[in-house]
C-alpha cells in the first residue's frame, strides 16, 4: 500500500527557453505523464508537462510508488506491473476531474521505461484514447537479454539466472531491513564513469548528474528485489491492442533504444507513426524538445479534439 504524489500543470510557463509550438485551444484534453524509470516527476516529464500544458493541455505528472515523494517501502523499487497500474490509476483520477477535463478525451505520454509502462496500460484501457512515447525501453526485455542494446535481442540464460540470483540474495540479505541502501541504476557523475565505459552511460551521467537532471530525489537507487519483477515482464508484446486508437513513438536516430520503438510501431496497428529525430540520442530527448514537443502537440491535438 502506497500514496501517490502528483502535480497538475494548467497553461504553466516555462523554466527554460521554449521550443516553438502551434498554440492550440484543447484545456478540455488532459494528458497523463509518466518519467523514466528510477527518476522523479520533476525531471523529464516536468519538461514536457510544461510544454503541453503552455499548448492548452491539462498535463498530470506523478511519481510511481516507491519513488520519489511517493510512499511505499523498499524506496527505489521498480515493479513493472506496479507501474502500469500506476498509470491507470492516474486516468482514474483525471475521470474525477468533472468541468476540468472531459474523460473521453484523456492521452498519455511516457518517456524511457515509463514508454514501455505507458504502452502496457493503453492495450488494456480504453479510457486512454491516444498514446505518446518518447526514448521508450522496455525493462523485462532488457533483463532477461542482459542489456539494452540491439545486440541483445534474445534471451540469455545466463543475464535471467543471474538477474534472479541477485533478487533472490537481496531479498535473503535484507529480509526485515527496508532502509538498507540500493545500489546506483545509474553513476550521477560524469567522474564515476568509466572512460571506456559505453555512450550510453556517459549521456545519462551528462543528464543526472548535471542541472540538465539533478534532482535531489533521484537518487539512481534500485533495490535488486526488482529485477525478479521484471524478468516475467513485456512492454510491447500486445501493442496491437491500442489500435483503433492512435500511436506516436519518438526516439533519436542515434539512441541505443531505437530498436525498441521500431520494433513496438511494428507490432502496432493502424494508426500508428515512428518519429526519428535525426542525430539525437536516448538521453537528449529528454530536455531537447525543439522537434519532439511540437510533433507530440500536432500528435494529441489531432487524437484529443476529434
Amino acid at each position: 500500500m502506497y500514496c501517490q504524489a502528483s502535480d497538475c500543470l494548467v497553461n504553466a510557463d516555462y523554466t527554460r527557453e521554449p521550443p516553438e509550438l502551434v498554440l492550440v485551444s484543447t484545456q478540455h484534453c488532459p494528458i497523463s505523464e509518466q518519467y523514466v524509470g528510477h527518476g522523479v516527476k520533476e525531471q523529464t516529464s516536468a519538461t514536457y508537462a510544461r510544454a503541453l500544458s503552455a499548448a492548452g493541455f491539462y498535463a498530470l505528472t506523478f511519481d510511481a510508488g516507491y519513488q520519489g515523494e511517493s510512499t511505499g517501502e523498499p524506496r527505489g523499487l521498480e515493479d513493472p506491473h506496479q507501474r502500469v497500474e500506476d498509470n491507470k490509476a492516474a486516468v482514474t483520477f483525471l475521470t474525477t476531474l468533472k468541468g476540468k477535463v472531459d474523460p473521453e478525451r484523456i492521452g498519455m505520454l511516457g518517456i524511457c521505461a515509463s514508454g514501455g509502462y505507458t504502452s502496457y496500460a493503453a492495450q488494456s484501457d480504453t479510457r486512454i484514447k491516444a498514446l505518446g512515447t518518447v526514448s521508450a525501453a522496455c525493462v523485462g526485455r532488457m533483463t532477461r537479454n542482459g542489456g539494452l542494446y540491439e545486440s541483445n535481442k534474445k534471451e540469455s540464460p545466463d543475464a535471467i539466472i543471474g538477474a534472479l540470483k541477485a533478487a533472490g540474495d537481496w531479498g535473503t540479505s535484507h529480509a526485515g531491513n527496508t532502509k538498507s541502501e540500493a545500489p546506483k541504476m545509474f553513476q550521477t557523475e560524469a567522474s564515476e564513469v568509466p572512460g571506456d565505459a559505453p555512450s550510453f552511460f556517459k549521456s545519462a551521467a551528462a543528464y543526472y548528474g548535471t542541472e540538465r537532471g539533478n534532482h535531489p530525489r533521484s537518487d539512481q537507487r534500485v533495490p535488486l528485489s526488482s529485477y525478479d519483477l521484471m524478468i516475467g515482464y513485456d512492454s510491447f508484446t500486445f501493442q496491437h491492442l491500442i489500435s483503433p486508437r492512435p500511436l506516436l513513438m519518438i526516439v533519436g536516430s542515434n539512441a541505443e533504444t531505437l530498436h525498441y520503438s521500431k520494433a513496438a510501431v511494428e507490432c502496432a496497428k493502424e494508426p500508428k507513426e515512428l518519429f526519428v529525430i535525426d542525430g539525437k540520442n536516448h538521453f537528449e530527448l529528454y530536455d531537447d524538445l525543439r522537434k519532439s514537443a511540437p510533433k507530440l502537440v500536432e500528435f494529441y491535438a489531432t487524437a484529443l479534439t476529434k
